[in-house]
């Protein structure tokens, strides 16, 4: 915690087992052999992204909610933090530098503030200066300004083994590296955010219930089947997990049969 207040972000290093990251990758290869390009220079022109990745690789599921990183987001946002987006990353040979950004900086507050959002990426493959790894501007999350130069000398490479994870707050520079190797890089990223702030993916049309009446209780209050107290966020006057109870027991009955 001391690292993240004062550098604006932590690697926890190799988290992630070889037979978890080998899972991950055979749950996703199926769409990243389908998926395309992005539309623009932000999402990559040589980068292929995965939304919905929750309804898509249940796996991932793992990453959402795991405590080492979870650890880190109770202490930083209030206790009913959502899922604000869950995406793949798959950076090919020639992607070239993103924008510097925030990813919280949709919430229009004015900077310096605290930060409402916090965003973790999971290396899948090897993050180095060559396949594109994720960059940083240490300390920025402290500025009242976001516009740095694209070459600034501040900016660091998060170079980091597969299977590390990156965490940092909404509020810090940061930017996909370019790929100057011959090699893809993959990476997942879920972003939490304050259950007060709108989630970016949204995530109670991305995920159809009966997919997220089989994920983690966890997740699914993420997600947003959960209550901000003392009442946010209830359906039709009760609580929106009411919502996944048909889909639970149908699973029970056809599993009786």
């Amino acid at each position: 915690m001391e690292t993240i207040h004062e550098r604006g972000y932590v690697v926890l290093p190799e988290v992630l087992s070889r037979r978890e990251l080998d899972t991950i990758r055979s749950e996703l290869q199926p769409h990243v052999d389908a998926g395309h390009f992005g539309r623009n220079d932000f999402e990559g022109f040589r980068s292929q992204r995965l939304y919905a990745l929750l309804a898509k690789a249940p796996a991932v599921a793992e990453l959402v909610a795991h405590r080492a990183v979870l650890a880190i987001v109770d202490e930083l946002l209030h206790p009913a933090y959502l899922l604000s987006a869950a995406l793949a990353i798959n950076v090919h040979p020639g992607e070239t530098a993103q924008l510097l950004h925030a990813d919280d900086a949709y919430c229009a507050i004015p900077r310096p503030r605290r930060a409402v959002g916090v965003s973790a990426i999971w290396a899948i493959d090897d993050f180095t200066t060559h396949t594109g790894a994720t960059e940083i501007v240490p300390g920025s999350h402290l500025w009242q300004e976001t516009d740095v130069a694209a070459d600034d000398p501040r900016i660091v490479t998060v170079a980091m083994a597969a299977g590390s994870v990156v965490v940092f707050l909404g509020t810090t520079l940061h930017r996909g590296g370019a790929n100057r190797s011959q090699a893809t890089r993959l990476a997942i990223t879920p972003q939490y955010c304050e259950p007060w702030m709108r989630q970016i993916e949204n995530m109670a049309l991305a995920i159809p219930p009966n997919i997220a009446a089989t994920l983690p209780t966890r997740v699914q209050e993420m997600l947003g089947y959960s209550i901000y107290q003392p009442f946010i966020g209830y359906v039709d006057g009760v609580h929106p997990r009411r919502l996944l109870e048909p889909h639970q027991t149908s699973r029970v009955h056809r599993r009786g049969r």
